[in-house]
């Protein structure tokens, strides 16, 4: 009997400024294209979250991450081999859409009437009971 492959982890970044969060809203190429998340992305081997979260930041939005508070939540993305792990981070600079087609910054509300990625719309279901 084999064992099932680990899970590749994700991490997800939540920003938040003046209550509203960032989202970008993914290529329509990629897996679920046209559909808003937060930023973010695979986590190397030899990297921490926060490490994972630097790099992707600069790498999809351009902007410097902060720092790195705590872990929110994490689940599995159906149909995927990922694990999403949501985190706090704060980042210097204004995000440019670089790997996004574009960004924005949405209130709570506003965020359970987007069309979200499935773990993300999980992610915000949780946001809004909590607030």
């Amino acid at each position: 009997m084999s064992e099932a492959a680990p899970a590749i982890p994700v991490v997800a970044a939540v920003i938040v400024r003046h209550g509203r969060y960032l989202l970008g809203r993914r290529p329509e190429h990629k897996r679920h294209g046209g559909l808003w998340e937060f930023p973010g992305g695979k986590v190397g081997a030899d990297e921490s979250l926060a490490e994972a979260a630097a790099r992707e930041l600069d790498e999809e939005l351009s902007v410097a991450c902060a720092g790195v508070g705590a872990h929110l939540w994490s689940s599995g993305d159906p149909g995927s081999p990922y694990r999403i792990e949501f985190v706090e981070v704060r980042i210097d600079g204004e995000p440019r859409a670089l790997e996004h087609t574009e960004v924005g910054w949405f209130t709570t509300g506003e965020l359970r009437e987007m069309p979200l990625a499935p773990t993300d719309r999980a992610f915000v279901e949780r946001l809004a009971r909590s607030s």
